[in-house]
């Protein structure tokens, strides 16, 4: 792992400001910065963008975090990849020792890289020079601009055309990439022949290895694709991503089709949010990166029998990776279309008509369950009950856990005690986190909430002295503790770095109440005074709080055992209950 320490120095030492820039024009508005929204659609600016806290939050959905939060949001990118972008940026390497990949095969991944880059500009400019591949394109109704845009290209007959390509054709990276095979004596050949070519791209826009579709229908296999390399996994790419974040984040959605010429095909009619999955199922993995992406997940498949296994299996998949914000659906086309076919046969408002129209997962499983039992009987009931179980054990999102039991019951007129007793599955339990803060919906009371902020906002500012303010049990207190610990090791930090290492400790709920403060926080006001004057008021607070609490227990105490000190300082409290001030 990356040590903490690291992602705070990187925090600290990039602007929030530039990276977003970078893909988000920003207008300067006052002290901020703002745009609209790059996570859901508006006409008016709601996103903004603080350079003194170092975050951003949208008004609108309620997007918020760092400069490092927006690479893994917005750009996709894995939380390694972003701190390493990041660190890049600012000229910071990334601990060597924290990695799991060592410098030796770094340099091997950057030269797979390279050679795979030099292919695809050899293949680009070969799909230029052969009429019979523009010709198919045409044919398939892909314009020069569409094969531009994903960088298409074309793999000549023959056996050897990339040694004109490379200065070493026997260099090991060709083969590791997968670009050259060797066969039984040693000779090398190119992999890919007289085939069009799809590159595959990491979230960065890198290429990582490519699907090839043969032009003459007699040859074999129809589809190619790159094998498993230190750079490209089947299981966890999906073609198309990289160039459908922007239309993903604009429509709000992201299509999974089958194959890679339906995703060109469908962009090729403007319908540009479509990926696909590399000849596997999808996977888990695949969920959780679209899930970086959107709420919103519809997957595409021909309605023929091997289309309703493909969807069945991507939902099974699914279902452990869920949570209540997000909404799987399923569209069905007709048996003898694939989407490319539907959409040039029919229009691009037919389409989007289907997408809109798609089945909700809840509509799709009872579809599915009643498909080929009519719950006539009462075995048929028992059965229905089987298959359901599995189902609803690998559901963790609990409002749609519930829900569906809710649903399942009334289709077999069953009250909610009887299911329990027929499924005995047990509740989904809200994941916590790993501190014992208990939140009731708002935070501290205004003192210390202030307090606590103010410290987050200028973590120079906090004294050793400060943890004296926090000796209770209450959630309140121990955020204050965790606030002290971040900000008296890290005094010149940047609010931001202040906050990532906050997530950690608390509970989304808890942070998320914490970043909404922060957003409609003062941060013009004169900090120095603010924080002296809270800090003042805690301490009276606190002490009077002693007193109430030594007066409480002197109270309680028969008279006989206390001593004369007690005695006389138990006259003096109630003969002077003002000093015992209200907390």
């Amino acid at each position: 792992m990356i040590p903490e320490s690291f992602i705070q120095e990187l925090l600290n030492r990039v602007d929030v400001i530039d990276v977003i820039d970078k893909s988000v024009p920003l207008k300067k508005a006052g002290s901020n910065y703002v745009a609209c929204c790059p996570f859901h659609q508006e006409k008016s600016p709601s996103f903004t963008v603080s350079p003194s806290k170092q975050f951003y939050h949208c008004f609108g959905c309620g997007a918020h975090g760092s400069a490092l939060s927006f690479l893994i949001e917005y750009q996709g990118m894995s939380f390694v990849d972003a701190v390493e972008d990041l660190a890049k940026s600012v000229g910071l390497t990334v601990p060597q020792d924290t990695q799991k990949i060592s410098p030796e095969t770094k340099e091997k991944n950057l030269a797979l890289g390279e050679a795979l880059h030099m292919a695809s500009q050899y293949y680009q400019s070969a799909l230029k020079k052969s009429e019979r591949a523009i010709e198919y394109l045409k044919k398939r109704g892909l314009t020069g601009q569409i094969a531009k845009t994903f960088q298409l290209g074309y793999a000549p007959q023959g056996w050897q055309n990339l040694e004109s390509v490379f200065k070493k054709y026997d260099d090991e990276a060709l083969n590791i990439a997968g670009l050259v095979l060797k066969n039984d004596q040693g000779k090398r050949y190119d992999r890919f022949r007289d085939r069009i070519m799809f590159p595959i791209h990491n979230m960065k826009g890198e290429i990582i290895g490519f699907g090839g579709r043969v032009i003459n229908p007699d040859d074999t296999p129809k589809y190619y694709n790159s094998p498993e390399t230190p750079l490209f996994q089947k299981s966890q790419e999906l073609y198309g991503l990289f160039a459908a974040r922007r239309s993903i984040r604009e429509k709000g959605c992201v299509l999974v089709v089958e194959g890679y010429m339906d995703v060109v095909g469908l962009a090729q009619f403007g319908v540009m949010n479509a990926v696909a999955t590399l000849g596997t199922a999808t996977s888990a993995f695949h969920i959780k990166k679209l899930m970086r992406q959107t709420d919103t997940i519809i997957f595409c498949f021909d309605g023929d029998h091997a289309g309703k296994a493909a969807a069945w299996r991507a939902m099974m998949n699914a279902l452990p990776s869920l949570n209540d914000k997000v909404v799987l659906k399923f569209l069905f086309l007709p048996e003898e279309h694939d989407p490319d076919s539907f959409i040039r046969a029919h229009s691009k408002e037919a389409f989007e008509s289907m997408m809109h129209d798609a089945m909700p997962l809840s509509q799709y499983l009872v579809q599915h369950l009643t498909e080929k039992n009519h719950l006539a009987t009462q075995e048929d009931k028992v059965k229905f009950l089987n298959e359901a179980e599995p189902i609803l054990k690998e559901i963790t999102a609990p409002k749609l856990s519930l829900l569906l039991r809710k649903r399942f019951a009334e289709l077999l007129r069953l009250n909610d005690k009887e299911m329990d007793q027929l499924l005995y599955v047990a509740q989904p339990q809200m994941q916590t986190n790993k501190t014992n803060i208990k939140t009731k919906g708002k935070l501290p009371s205004s003192i210390k909430r202030k307090f606590i902020l103010l410290l987050i906002l200028k973590p120079h500012l906090a004294i050793t002295e400060d943890l004296a303010l926090a000796q209770s049990d209450s959630f309140e207190d121990d955020l204050l503790k965790k606030v002290l610990a971040l900000t008296l090791n890290q005094p010149e930090s940047k609010p931001s770095s202040i906050l990532h290492g906050l997530k950690s400790q608390v509970d989304s709920v808890m942070m998320d109440l914490v970043n909404e403060e922060l957003t409609h926080f003062d941060d013009q006001i004169h900090f120095e005074s603010e924080i002296e004057g809270a800090r003042k008021v805690l301490l009276e607070q606190g002490k009077a709080s002693k007193t109430k609490a030594h007066f409480s227990a002197l109270k309680d105490k028969p008279l006989s055992s206390l001593t004369e000190e007690e005695k006389e300082h138990l006259k003096t409290l109630t003969q002077r209950p003002k000093t015992l001030p209200k907390t």
